[in-house]
């Protein structure tokens, strides 16, 4: 038995045919081949729950007073209070009183 094997020879031997040799080359698929996919449009649902926080706020102590509210996706009450309180204070009010916290 002969043990003069090439190295393709070997290859046969191990996994069959050589891929590289007999397989097709595949070419890349055309850009007509992929079909755009639709956009959706604004009816998309919030599937999160909502808590809608409305505070009083007012940049001057004892001076004119806004109503501040703030939807936070979220179902702690007292986490929905923080981020309006935070939300308020990037927007320069200083003095805030929370009014109601309510599910939307």
């Amino acid at each position: 038995m002969p043990l003069d094997l090439s190295e393709e020879e070997m290859r046969r031997a191990l996994f069959g045919i050589s891929t590289s040799a007999s397989a097709p080359i595949e070419k890349p698929p055309t850009p007509e081949a992929f079909k755009p996919i639709p956009e959706k449009t604004a009816e998309r649902k919030l599937s999160s729950p909502k808590l809608r926080v409305t505070l009083k706020v007012s940049k001057v102590f004892e001076g004119d007073e806004e109503l501040f509210s703030y939807d936070a996706s979220t179902l702690s009450t007292l986490l929905a209070e923080q981020e309006a309180r935070s939300a308020a204070r990037k927007k320069r009010f200083k003095y805030i009183e929370l009014i109601s916290v309510v599910p939307v």
